[in-house]
Order: C-alpha cells, then sequence, then structure tokens
C-alpha cells in the first residue's frame, strides 16, 4: 500500500448490509454523503478517552463535531494529526469539538502515539471496533462532520494534503 493514500480495512458485503442506513453514508463521494443519509442522526456511543472519562457523543450536541476515526499503523492518519490540531486549536472555542476515536487493539499503545505526535483534541479508544463498526468504517482515516443537531453532514475517506482546506470550509459552514 506504498501509494495508497487509505488505510483499507476489511469490509464484507454483509457487513454493509447489516449496517443498513449508515453504510449506505459511507458509500457516498469524498467530500458530502449520499442524499439519503444527509440529515440523519448520528448514531451515539458512550467510549473510554485517553485521559480516563467517558465520552458519549450526545453530550456534544450544541456543538459542532469532526469524528475521526484513526489508526497507529495508518501512514495517512498520522500525517493528518498535525492539520486537526490547528483545526482543533483554531475552532474549538466557536464550538467545534474534534475528537479521535482510535481502533488500535493496545489502549497503551494508542495512547502513547498520541502524545508522542502532539495531539491536542479528545482520543476514544474503539478497541473492540463497536463504534467503528456502527458507523461502517472501512477506510482509514474516515473522518465525519456532525452538526449543532447531530446531524451527520459530511464524510472523508482517506487523507490527502489539502483535505484540511475542505475540512475548514466544512466546519466554518457548520458554524455558521
Amino acid at each position: 500500500m506504498k501509494n495508497d493514500p487509505s488505510c483499507a480495512l476489511p469490509l464484507t458485503r454483509r457487513r454493509l448490509l447489516r449496517q443498513g442506513a449508515t453504510a449506505a453514508l459511507l458509500l457516498g463521494s469524498g467530500g458530502a454523503l449520499q442524499a439519503a443519509a444527509l440529515q440523519a442522526a448520528a448514531p451515539d456511543f458512550s467510549l473510554r478517552s485517553v485521559d480516563g472519562p467517558n465520552l458519549r457523543l450526545q453530550e456534544q450536541r450544541g456543538r459542532v463535531v469532526m469524528l475521526n476515526f484513526w489508526a497507529t499503523w495508518c501512514g495517512p492518519c498520522r500525517e493528518e494529526m498535525p492539520q486537526l490540531n490547528k483545526l482543533y486549536a483554531k475552532y474549538r472555542a466557536s464550538g467545534f469539538v474534534l475528537l479521535g476515536v482510535n481502533v488500535d487493539d493496545d489502549a497503551r499503545h494508542a495512547a502513547e502515539v498520541a502524545k508522542r505526535m502532539g495531539v491536542t483534541f479528545p482520543v476514544l479508544l474503539d478497541t473492540d471496533k463497536a463504534v467503528s463498526h456502527r458507523y461502517a468504517v472501512s477506510t482509514m482515516p474516515s473522518t465525519l462532520l456532525i452538526d449543532r443537531d447531530g446531524r451527520l453532514r459530511y464524510l472523508h475517506l482517506g487523507f490527502h494534503a489539502g483535505y484540511e482546506d475542505e475540512y475548514e470550509r466544512q466546519i466554518r459552514e457548520l458554524l455558521r
């Protein structure tokens, strides 16, 4: 996968069919969600953060939320982290929250890598992959933007230099 901009995860047709509408949203293009999933409520979840306490997505209602699914073994994920830190620093006072959902099996290793990379936003641990399955994540990184009402609005699969400009445009749109 030397030149691959994203890190694919195994995803079976049967699992996609079981995921229903959530899978449909992840089959959309890299920018906007497919029409059927646009405005759908983001599935709620609660995950432990590397700092210890659990964080529940529903508690973020009223804020614009970026969910970034990532793994320590994913090169594009590590490349994207400094850009995400900048966005988080720039917009967090305006009602923006960024949640990094790590899918590694080893929570300690994930916490160490996040610290070493200087991640400033909350990192949540999805070691059993329950949340990743719920969102039908098949590519690392996968980034979703959720509006203040808790509706899924944008999806980005993988990462290329320049995606951060599109993230910023979408964040600003949702913060208005």
